[in-house]
């Protein structure tokens, strides 16, 4: 058992103290118990272990201490610097094996009481080797700690009321008559002293505004049988004064030490007496006001207690001028004690001056005596010769040294020993927090699914509505109504990981880059389509939060310096984290288009001076660019007015292009992610210039056209029955994949998979664009295969790519499933369908001409 007596330092206002006090560790509870001797019953307060830490300062005193709780620090004393040694390693033993049990079990269950002994040994060996790299284990002091300590007499204190605590005093008087009793007889009937029904139990918990010697006990309460299993439990602990005596061999021995044990009852005697008497008179002036409250009350006539108040009054009187006898006493003696510190000092000078000259006067007598030593021995020796008493200095100073040097040895070994324990501590509670969070990952990650399931069902009955009784429809469509009103937002914990939080954290109306969640959207059946996208792609984010996007975001934080590589492309693909995305994008741009200073001010001077033609065009076009982002939506965003510059920058930038619509969404993009409108007017030139073939925003879009002719080769060749399907009923994807290759997909994907999508765009060019188109059309070719009508399959083309839920999902389509998907290819396509298209629009050209001359030749 770990126990012994150790000095706790108390604190009465200014005034600091120590007190000895019996320490005992309580293993059920992690607590430390102290009480005034060993042979106490109830303690005067205990310190919780489970979060507390230990520190030792060397500056403090030998065998000096602190345990820090988080609501007040201890400060302890033993009685040598081993002892303390000892007592800081085994309470972090015991903290340590509590922890680990707290960790494996829950509060409360019964498995913590069942435990195998064998088990926490273990883990305490454990503990030990693997402590032993930092502190040696410390051989257990026999005199200062365990229950031998308890035979040895408590330490005594200068005055006998020093060591008695004043604010515990009913549980000093138990203690007190238990100790000078110790019969059965007193404890016979209910079980405590004076045949009380109750007694305090031990502490819970501490006052933390109480900075007291001792903390604040709670007033709790335990039953009789409770007593009597605390008193077994201490006297089968090995309470001194049964089973020591009786192992005593020696009867010498046993006589001292009852002798002993009769002078230190006979010490606790004599301060319980003092303590009655003080409270003797406490009562006596209490029984005093008592009384004279009595007779006021109970007189019959007023002039009875005005005689009582008249007597009052006369005694206030007599005590009032016998205080001002008493101040002005104090006043004399405070004049005498002026006059007498006066002359103290007086005497204290004078004596400093007769020490003054006592030492000048050695001081001649050691410089003749030198001499004379000097004159009598022999030169050589004089210049070896050290004096006695320099090298007595010398060598008690280095003594002093050596002493701090293994004292700040050995701080610095339990610092360790602390530090990798609290460490440990802290990983096995991370891992525990990490394994909650994954677990409510899950669960709002089943929760979005079942959500966005019931929403499913109302909409296949808001379609079957028609056919329904009037009852039932109007039941379902509460039922809508109610759903499209529910927030998409979901509490979770506040305090959650950097890596979680994305996932966990509170959705908003808006994402990172101010893009709608849900969107907006007039028609009520595309409104219930937006919710249900929603919630898909919040439940499909926290399934990959830990598998997916943990990973990916530790290799993004390991990457330093960007360069041209195979990890890095595979890198992009799968997505670039928001935090490294706005850097990846400008090294992207700075590759392939090297800002040139000063360029993007003198185009803005130039555009402030002259207007461009495509000027009226811009601004009609500014209030309908990314309507479902909240830094567009309104004419008095803040990134309209960039914007605006960004566009009449790039017109005067490149004349031959000028503006083209989608222009517009491309700069506006750049913007969300680089913010800075510099940057973002580069991006813009990057991808008109670099990325995207020679006259894909021209006049005539040529371009554009022959990527749309490539496209449907390789949409037969990849997905021959989707093909066969719409050639079936004459579907001509063009009017819906033309804007996707114009603009790169913006206001087609939702936002998440549009920037991962842009991320692989910026890094491998218009070949992602093919990739992705194609992906989309895989993703939902079972879903089109069974529409069988023209118009309907028209109707779920149009906002198809909004119902792309998995991002995974597409991109692994994009990458892996359409494999090989070569350049070289992709440009002999081009080059194949251009020459196609240059000839049919020159065809065309000629027949124009024709018609023109054929039409002026038959004139009016």
């Amino acid at each position: 058992k770990l126990c012994g007596y150790l000095n706790k330092l108390g604190i009465k206002g200014p005034i600091k103290t120590w007190k000895s006090r019996w320490f005992f560790y309580d293993e059920n509870k992690c607590r430390l118990l102290y009480y005034r001797t060993a042979q106490d019953i109830n303690p005067l307060g205990s310190i919780d272990l489970s979060s507390a830490s230990f520190d030792c300062k060397m500056e403090n005193g030998e065998g000096v201490f602190e345990i820090r709780t988080p609501s007040r620090v201890f400060t302890l004393k033993a009685i040598s610097k081993q002892a303390m040694m000892y007592w800081l390693q085994q309470l972090q033993m015991r903290r340590w094996e509590f922890c680990n049990t707290q960790s494996r079990f829950p509060v409360g269950s019964s498995q913590l009481v069942n435990e195998p002994l064998a088990g926490r040994t273990s883990r305490c060996r454990t503990y030990v080797v693997d402590n032993e790299d930092f502190l040696p284990l410390v051989k257990t002091p026999t005199e200062a700690v365990g229950l031998k300590a308890a035979s040895l007499p408590a330490p005594q204190t200068s005055t006998a009321l020093q060591n008695i605590s004043l604010k515990h005093p009913w549980t000093e008087i138990q203690n007190t008559v238990y100790n000078i009793c110790g019969s059965k007889q007193l404890w016979g009937n209910n079980g405590n002293v004076f045949s009380f029904d109750e007694f305090q139990e031990h502490p819970e918990n501490m006052d933390e505004k109480q900075e007291a010697e001792e903390g604040t006990l709670e007033d709790g309460r335990m039953e009789p049988r409770l007593n009597w299993i605390r008193k077994a439990r201490w006297m089968n602990s090995g309470f001194p004064g049964s089973e020591e005596l009786s192992r005593e061999k020696n009867s010498v021995d046993k006589v001292s030490v009852l002798q002993q044990q009769i002078l230190t009852l006979t010490e606790e005697v004599k301060s319980q007496k003092e303590l009655v008497k003080l409270l003797h008179k406490a009562l006596e002036a209490a029984q005093q006001e008592k009384r004279v409250s009595s007779m006021y009350l109970t007189a019959a006539e007023d002039k009875d207690r005005l005689e009582l108040v008249r007597h009052k009054v006369r005694q206030i009187a007599d005590l009032t001028s016998r205080l001002e006898a008493l101040e002005q006493e104090k006043k004399e003696l405070e004049q005498i004690l002026t006059l007498r510190d006066s002359h103290i000092q007086e005497l204290k000078e004078h004596v400093q001056l007769l020490m003054e000259k006592n030492h000048a006067k050695q001081e001649v007598i050691m410089a003749l005596t030198e001499q004379m030593a000097r004159d009598l021995s022999d030169p050589l020796q004089e210049a070896n010769t050290i004096t006695v008493e320099t090298l007595y200095k010398q060598q008690e100073e280095i003594e002093h040294l050596k002493d701090d040097i293994d004292a700040y040895k050995t701080q610095n070994q339990f610092l360790n020993s602390e530090i990798h324990q609290v460490t440990r501590l802290w990983t096995s509670v991370a891992e525990n927090e990490k394994a909650l969070l994954m677990k409510c990952a899950c669960l709002q990650a089943r929760n979005c699914q079942m959500e966005s399931k019931y929403l499913t069902v109302l909409r296949k009955l808001q379609e079957a509505v028609p056919g329904l009784p009037n009852s039932h429809a109007e039941l379902v469509k509460n039922l809508i109504q109610e759903a499209l009103q529910w927030d998409v937002k979901e509490e979770a914990e506040e305090a959650l990981s950097f890596e979680l939080n994305t996932a966990l954290c509170p959705s908003s109306e808006y994402d990172e880059y101010g893009f709608m969640t849900v969107p907006d959207y007039e028609i009520e059946d595309w409104k219930l389509l937006a919710k249900i996208q929603a919630l898909e792609i919040k439940s499909n984010k926290l399934r990959s939060q830990e598998i997916v996007e943990k990973p990916l975001r530790d290799r993004w934080n390991s990457i330093g310096e960007l360069n041209p590589s195979a990890e890095l492309k595979s890198l992009i693909r799968s997505g670039i984290p928001v935090e490294h995305r706005q850097r990846v994008w400008r090294w992207m741009v700075s590759r392939h288009c090297s800002p040139v200073p000063g360029h993007y001010q003198r185009l803005l001077e130039q555009s402030g001076s002259t207007e461009h033609p495509a000027c009226r065009q811009i601004e009609l076009d500014l209030p309908r660019t990314l309507t479902n982002n909240k830094h567009f939506s309104s004419p008095t965003s803040q990134l309209i007015p960039k914007l605006r510059r960004v566009l009449l920058a790039f017109s005067w930038h490149n004349p031959a292009i000028g503006y083209c619509q989608g222009l517009n969404r491309l700069a506006a993009v750049a913007l969300l992610v680089l913010e800075d409108e510099e940057s973002a007017f580069w991006c813009l030139v990057y991808i008109v210039e670099n990325l995207m073939p020679a006259d894909y925003y021209s006049d005539t879009l040529i371009t554009s056209q022959v990527d749309q002719r490539v496209f449907k080769d390789f949409l037969s060749e990849k997905l021959p029955r989707l093909m066969a399907h719409f050639e079936h009923y004459r579907i001509d994807v063009s009017l819906i994949t033309f804007n996707w290759f114009l603009v790169a997909f913006v206001d087609s994907l939702v936002s998440d998979i549009l920037l991962r999508v842009w991320d692989a765009f910026l890094y491998e060019g218009t070949k992602v664009i093919f990739r992705y188109a194609l992906a989309i059309f895989k993703y939902n070719e079972e879903e089109i295969l069974r529409i069988h009508d023209s118009v309907e399959i028209y109707q779920y083309l149009r906002f198809f790519t909004r119902m792309i839920m998995d991002g995974r999902k597409l991109m692994n389509i994009a990458f892996n499933d359409l494999n090989p998907f070569p350049m070289k290819l992709l440009r002999n396509r081009r080059s194949m369908h251009r020459e196609e298209l240059e000839a049919e629009l020159c065809e065309l050209e000629q027949i124009k001409a024709a018609y023109v001359k054929e039409r002026a030749e038959q004139g009016p």
